[in-house]
C-alpha cells in the first residue's frame, strides 16, 4: 500500500498522547489479572505487546486518569472478544456466538451474570457498572443499542464464515462500522470528559455525516494493517479482501485501492467536520475533537502495535474466556 499518501492524508490531525499513559498500562495489567481474561503466558506476552494502554492514551489524549483507565479496560475487552470472534472457533459457530451475545446483552440490560458466566461476560459486568453509573439514561440506551448492533453484525459474520460467503462491498461497509465497535468506542468519548451529545444534535445529519466518515476511516485503516494476519487465517471480513474479491484484484492492487479510499474518507471527514461544528454546543465540539483523536491515534497505534504480526492462533485465543466456568 502507498503509506506515503496514507500518512500525508492524516497530516492535518497532529498526534497526541495522554500524560497518564503509564498509569493506564499499570491499571490494565492488574485489571485483566483480576478479571481472569488473559491466562496463558504466551497470551499475556501478546497482550502486553499490543499495548492497549498506549492505544487508549493516543485516542483519548485529554481524559483524566480514571477515564483513561476505563477506556484501556474497554479496549482490552473489545479486542479480546474480537480475537474470539475473528480468530477462534467461536466466530465460526453461529449458535455459540448467539449464546454468548445473549449473555452480554442481558448484562447491559441490568441482569447480573450467573456465577458460572464466561470470564468475558463477568468482565463486561464490571465495565458496564463503572461506565453506566455516571451516565444519563439517553446515553446508556444509545450505547446499549450500539453494542447490540455490533453483536448482530458479529452474528452475520459468523453465519458468513459457516457458509463460506464473502460479503459484497456495500453491505460490508455498512456492517463494518458495527463489527469494528467504533460507534461504541466513540460513545465512550462522551463519558470520559466531553459530556453527552444531546439527542437532537446527535441525530443532525451534519453530525451523522462526520461520524460515519470517522467510523469508516478507523475501520478501513484497521483493515489495511490487519489484512496480512487475517488473510493468513482465511478471514474474508476485511475491506482489502472484499474489494479484491469484488473487483478481481491482486493483493497489492486491493491494498492500494483501500488506501485511496481511506485518503478520500479522511478528506470527507475534514469537510463534514466544518459543517458539523455549526450544530453547536461544547459537547458536539468535544466529540468532533474526539473523532480526530481516534482517527489519528488509531493510525499511530496500528502502525506500531505487534497485534497484527502474530497469526499463531493457538498461542493467544483462549477458549476458556467464552466457556462456562466451573
Amino acid at each position: 500500500m502507498n503509506t506515503d499518501s496514507l500518512w500525508a492524508a492524516f497530516a492535518p490531525i497532529p498526534p497526541e498522547c495522554n500524560p497518564h499513559v503509564a498509569a493506564a498500562r499499570d491499571h490494565l495489567d492488574r485489571w485483566v489479572t483480576e478479571q481472569g481474561v488473559v491466562l496463558r503466558p504466551l497470551a499475556r506476552e501478546r497482550f502486553t505487546a499490543a499495548d492497549f494502554g498506549w492505544f487508549a492514551a493516543v485516542t483519548h489524549p485529554s481524559a483524566d486518569e480514571t477515564g483513561l483507565c476505563l477506556i484501556a479496560d474497554w479496549f482490552a475487552w473489545l479486542f479480546l472478544l474480537d480475537d474470539q470472534l475473528d480468530d477462534g472457533l467461536l466466530g465460526r459457530d453461529p449458535g455459540r456466538t448467539g449464546e454468548l451475545l445473549a449473555m452480554m446483552f442481558d448484562v447491559l440490560r441490568g441482569t447480573p451474570p450467573p456465577p458460572d458466566a464466561p470470564a468475558l461476560v463477568g468482565a463486561l459486568a464490571d465495565l458496564w457498572r463503572r461506565t453506566a453509573e455516571p451516565a444519563g439514561a439517553a446515553w446508556r440506551q444509545r450505547f446499549v443499542d450500539h453494542v447490540i448492533a455490533g453483536g448482530m453484525a458479529a452474528g452475520w459474520e459468523a453465519d458468513n464464515r459457516a457458509r463460506g460467503v464473502v460479503p459484497d462491498e456495500q453491505t460490508y461497509v455498512e456492517r463494518r462500522r458495527h463489527t469494528g465497535a467504533i460507534y461504541v468506542c466513540l460513545d465512550l468519548v462522551e463519558v470520559v470528559g466531553v459530556g453527552e451529545v444531546p439527542g437532537a444534535a446527535y441525530a443532525d445529519e451534519r453530525f451523522e455525516r462526520a461520524l460515519r466518515a470517522a467510523c469508516d476511516v478507523v475501520c478501513w485503516t484497521n483493515d489495511l494493517y490487519s489484512h496480512d494476519k487475517e488473510a493468513s487465517l482465511g478471514e474474508c471480513h476485511n475491506l482489502v479482501a472484499v474489494v479484491r474479491h469484488g473487483h478481481g484484484l491482486d493483493v497489492a492492487g486491493a491494498l492500494d485501492l483501500v488506501t485511496e479510499r481511506v485518503v478520500e474518507r479522511v478528506a470527507d471527514y475534514l469537510r463534514f467536520e466544518r459543517a458539523a461544528v455549526e450544530v453547536g454546543g461544547p459537547e458536539v465540539a468535544g466529540c468532533l475533537a474526539g473523532m480526530r483523536s481516534w482517527m489519528r491515534g488509531n493510525l499511530d497505534w496500528s502502525a506500531r502495535t505487534r497485534r497484527y504480526r502474530d497469526a499463531a492462533v493457538g498461542s493467544y485465543v483462549e477458549s476458556e474466556l467464552v466457556g462456562r466456568r466451573p
